[in-house]
């Protein structure tokens, strides 16, 4: 029994001696340290904001040819889809008809060119005998009126003759303008109309330069706008505002172009306003139809705060970006975020130059919280250098 009770004693003393180590050890350890986060200041850049739309380009140029008289077509000067200069002839109409109609109205012409002769030939010698007394004013009256008479009949037989030879040089179609014409709508003895319902026979585009047609809406044309009355923008109404525009299949903004037009109303159907830049094509690559990207200048050269985009948290509705306080406690800041630049997202308001953001470790900190700082930097992607 006094072994038991021996045994009983040693084992009670070291389970007390047990909890005294385990607590002597909670008390040398503590509370586990801050977790570390990666802070940096805000990069900024001196840029200037783009605002990029979709559009088309257009032709500065589009002509429909269409038959000016009617008749049969003798002739088909061109390859379909090649370039042409403007005066080319392109269709030859059979103008053996009027042809016929200018020989006609010619010697129309030299009649009725004759009668005024007589007619003036006759009124000068009745006016030489009307001072003798010899001719009465009724015969010099009636001369005179034959003479009027006379030279109307030659004014309309000059205009008959004008309009017949019109008729033989609108049977030599030639090409308004230089680009690139389309296909032949007719072939080689088609009759083809010139009267009030003209028959189409091909379409020509010019190349060089050529338009863009975008829309902008209602929020970025108000922008510009107020730009402009503070001075702090140029109006594209009339400064020749510059532009970068590029294709589907280009990454680069190296096409160049000039604002040229800004419409004069707001469509109140869209809430937005059409303008129009004006693109050099000296590559040829542009073609009337195609999509393209432009974008314009949204603001005036000015210091950008950047931060990485996986800097910034999202809380609903709302942008956020953690910094750390002097104190070493994370503070959250909510932002207004503009478009991307550099490869680096543009903060518009909401925190300083100055400010420290959290930049990596996102998941460890929260607001109110002590963090251990560790200093890192913002710099551009290598591709954005």
């Amino acid at each position: 029994m006094r072994v038991i009770n021996t045994v009983a004693a040693v084992a009670a003393l070291l389970i007390i001696a047990g909890c005294d180590e385990s607590n002597n050890q909670a008390q040398q350890g503590g509370a586990p340290p801050p977790p570390a986060v990666t802070v940096a200041t805000p990069l900024v850049k001196k840029l200037i904001e783009y605002d990029e739309v979709t559009g088309r380009f257009e032709a500065v140029e589009d002509v429909i040819v269409r038959a000016r008289v009617t008749g049969y077509v003798e002739n088909i000067n061109f390859e379909d889809g090649q370039t042409v200069e403007a005066g080319k002839v392109l269709f030859s109409i059979d103008p053996r008809t009027y042809q016929a109609d200018v020989a006609g109205a010619r010697a129309d012409l030299i009649a009725a060119e004759t009668s005024q002769k007589l007619a003036a030939s006759e009124l000068a010698r009745l006016s030489k005998l009307t001072s003798g007394r010899t001719v009465t004013e009724s015969a010099l009256d009636t001369a005179r009126q034959e003479k009027d008479a006379a030279d109307a009949n030659v004014a309309a037989a000059r205009a008959v003759l004008a309009r017949a030879q019109l008729n033989v040089d609108f049977s030599t179609v030639k090409s308004p303008i230089s680009g690139r014409i389309s296909n032949s709508r007719v072939d080689v003895g088609d009759l083809v109309l010139g009267d009030a319902n003209p028959t189409e026979l091909t379409r020509v585009v010019a190349l060089d330069p050529m338009y863009f047609v975008f829309d902008l809406s209602e929020r970025d044309y108000l922008g510009y706008q107020r730009s402009h009355s503070t001075g702090a923008m140029a109006n594209a109404r009339d400064a020749g505002v510059q532009v970068q525009l590029n294709l589907s299949d280009e990454s680069d903004w190296a096409r160049e172009g000039v604002i040229d037009f800004v419409d004069n109303v707001v469509d109140d159907g869209t809430g937005t306003i059409r303008m129009r830049a004006i693109v050099p094509n000296t590559d040829g690559v542009l073609t009337p139809g195609l999509f393209g990207r432009l974008r314009l200048p949204g603001s005036p050269l000015y210091d950008a705060i950047l931060v990485p985009d996986s800097a910034v948290v999202s809380d609903q509705a709302q942008k956020l970006l953690l910094t750390v306080d002097s104190e070493g406690k994370v503070v959250s800041k909510p932002v207004k975020l503009g478009p991307r630049a550099f490869g680096l997202r543009i903060i518009r308001s909401g925190i300083e130059a100055t400010d420290r953001v959290v930049i990596a470790g996102l998941q460890k900190a929260r607001p109110g919280q002590q963090v251990s700082p560790q200093d890192g930097e913002i710099t551009l992607p290598t591709d954005k250098q």
